[in-house]
């Protein structure tokens, strides 16, 4: 059973727009980012550097932030919302919840509003992004696995319900979700339309699990996996390419040279009406592909970017996934 979803919320998330990390090395990691996947510089600075897809016409999609002894940790998720006038509306909603709410500047972006959810995961809003032009048809300028947009993350957290609630409340609503029993496991959530914006699954959290960058085409995909094999990170082609079950697309897991897990993936489904019922998947028969493709490795299951100064939170249970260990290990049973 899911929680319910109030569809005006006190004011307007759009949509998943921006994450923040920190690396160790930047032009390694810059490296990574543009020849394999194929994000664009925007801008850049001897500590950090600002990335976006070839759709995308704000100033970023991705930050990358020099810390030589905190890398590999997650900084901030950033959300869009409509209008100004929403971060001051959001603003008094985290404060009358006893939630953080304090306002930054952000380089590139408007006014910015930094706020934490209930279980510490630190999100950043703003309203507006300076633009560069899109270069989705200047082919030219194509490298790596062209990756288009930054479509949605993956949070752990330690009461997959409790926080569904939380940005059910905020308009959040779901398109699929993953459940045992009555124990809901997973909640596939979004704002813009499509199947995803935020997807939490129940594990030690706040972390950040993944976030995903859309493709044009499929053997995209494969273009990804091949130059993370030509700039020697071919064992961190983890997992895939395969087809998800929930959503149904496409999809291959990297991990960047910090450790960070970046999906390239082709698109999703519209989900804009109202009258749209999410689909359930039942947890016990499910490795998360569809029909085919054998599961994921225990790591992918349980590793994730730690956010900055957010303690971790175990779950009053930890999931018990059919990993690839697992099935290797059953299907060699006598």
């Amino acid at each position: 059973m899911l929680p319910p979803v109030n569809l005006r919320p006190s004011f307007n998330i759009t949509r998943s727009s921006h994450v923040r990390l920190t690396v160790a090395d930047l032009a390694e990691s810059r490296n990574f980012y543009v020849k394999a996947l194929g994000l664009v510089v925007s801008d850049e600075d001897e500590r950090t550097c600002y990335l976006r897809g070839l759709a995308e016409a704000c100033h970023h999609s991705l930050v990358l932030e020099l810390d030589e002894e905190g890398a590999g940790s997650c900084r901030r998720v950033g959300y869009r919302v409509f209008f100004d006038e929403d971060l001051d509306l959001a603003y008094a909603w985290f404060r009358e919840r006893g939630l953080p709410a304090e306002w930054v500047d952000a380089p590139y972006q408007g006014r910015t509003l930094h706020v934490s959810d209930p279980i510490g995961t630190p999100l950043e809003l703003c309203a507006h992004m300076e633009t560069r032009p899109r270069l989705h048809i200047d082919f030219a300028s194509y490298k790596g696995a062209h990756a288009q947009r930054l479509d949605h993350y993956q949070i752990f957290a330690p009461d997959t319900y409790e926080l569904c609630a939380f940005y059910s409340e905020l308009g959040f609503r779901n398109s699929e979700y993953l459940e045992h029993g009555d124990k809901l496991l997973g909640a596939f959530m979004y704002r813009k339309g499509t199947c995803l914006d935020l997807a939490i699954v129940e594990n030690t959290g706040p972390a950040l699990h993944h976030f995903a960058y859309t493709v044009s085409e499929s053997r995209d995909i494969f273009t990804a996996c091949d130059w993370a094999g030509l700039l020697g990170y071919g064992d961190g082609v983890e997992r895939g390419p395969g087809r998800h079950g929930p959503g149904g697309m496409l999809f291959v897991y990297l991990r960047d040279p910090d450790g960070h897990r970046v999906e390239v993936f082709n698109s999703h489904y519209q989900t804009i009406d109202t009258e749209i019922e999410p689909v359930r998947w039942d947890a016990a028969s499910l490795s998360t592909n569809a029909r085919w493709g054998l599961p994921a490795l225990e790591k992918w299951y349980f590793e994730a970017s730690p956010f900055v100064d957010a303690p971790l939170i175990p779950p009053a249970e930890l999931p018990k996934p059919m990993s690839l260990e697992r099935f290797l290990l059953e299907q060699s049973a006598p």
